[in-house]
């Protein structure tokens, strides 16, 4: 009976589709490096959520054939290394895309008509706050993307047909994606930040991507302009944001992801009130959480009996669950 471990618990029906399948479930210790260790190592697949996996935990996982992502993003995955070590790496790669394109527009309203504001003014009943700070309509307003992505495009979709508002977006693929008339391409990243009265980012970490989102870009901004993030804490230099809101360069942010998660206390962002958040929960409904189970279940599964997974991250050349069924 093959075994796979499950380091951070998932939906029950992503168990459940394994458990009919014949395998054994490992429910792990714990997500830090020494847990990981400890209890991989003689498991066949792994259902990942947001734990790393560097070179030390990899070595430990001698017998590991598939790494089955629950959601989208691999990077804090050695995909090089899995790679050479043989090991497939799957994802959901459209579990949880609509979950997310949804919460974007949720950022949108919030920003644009002062909700958070607004709900603790009601709720001192202080009623002067409406003559005092007024929201703007969305209809009409520019949407600027960073990434036309899965999300992303989805974003479109709802913010044009949903919301009137004009779309562009910023992709270095751009040409090679399918892109609707009413999306206009930008040419260079700044644009973005130049253009939107909205700014969102939709592009995933690397090491080429990471802290490009710096003062530069902020100093561009329209002053009524907000900036959001739901795609990963490591694209922004959160310092820059910082002196971005308390420099009254742009007019607010909504985050759903930071670079330290969960932040520490003493994170000056977690004191502003021009500030959004939300705890790294934009992919988190019931539905899509019940998706990503399924979807990385299913990738272990495929790749465990022979089959190519649907939702492949990487293809190793020589994979240990093909030398295994030789």
């Amino acid at each position: 009976m093959k075994t796979v471990l499950i380091p951070e618990d998932i939906a029950e029906v992503g168990k459940a589709y394994l458990r009919e399948r014949g395998y054994a479930i490992r429910m792990g210790r714990g997500t830090d490096k020494a847990s990981l260790i400890a209890d991989i190592a003689d498991v066949d697949a792994v259902l990942f959520r947001n734990e790393a996996y560097d070179r030390d935990v990899l070595d430990a996982a001698k017998n590991v054939k598939v790494m089955a992502r629950h959601g989208v993003g691999v990077d804090k995955v050695d995909l090089a290394y899995a790679q050479e070590l043989g090991i497939w790496v799957t994802n959901g790669a459209t579990s949880n895309s609509n979950s997310v394109a949804e919460m974007t527009i949720g950022f949108i309203i919030a920003l644009g008509r002062n909700l958070l504001e607004s709900n603790k003014a009601a709720h001192a009943a202080d009623y002067g706050f409406r003559n005092r700070k007024a929201g703007m309509d969305l209809e009409g307003k520019t949407l600027a993307l960073l990434g036309y992505g899965k999300i992303g495009k989805l974003v479109a979709h709802k913010a044009y047909y949903g919301l009137g508002m004009k779309v562009c977006a910023y992709d270095p693929l751009m040409d090679q994606l399918d892109k609707p008339d009413y999306v206009q391409k930008l040419e260079h990243f700044d644009d973005a930040f130049r253009i939107g009265d909205y700014v969102s980012a939709h592009y995933p970490a690397s090491e080429q991507n990471n802290k490009t989102i710096t003062i530069k870009q902020f100093g561009l901004m329209k002053t009524s302009a907000y900036f959001m993030n739901l795609a990963r804490g490591e694209l922004l230099v959160e310092a820059d944001l910082l002196e971005a809101l308390n420099c009254g360069l742009i007019a607010g942010a909504a985050l759903d992801v930071m670079d330290d998660e969960p932040p520490k206390a003493y994170n000056p962002l977690l004191g502003l009130e021009s500030l959004l958040l939300t705890p790294h929960n934009a992919a988190l409904t019931s539905d899509a959480k019940i998706r990503m189970a399924l979807f990385a279940a299913q990738g272990i599964d495929e790749v465990l009996t022979g089959k190519v997974p649907s939702w492949p991250v990487n293809k190793p050349p020589v994979s240990r669950a093909h030398m295994e069924a030789l």
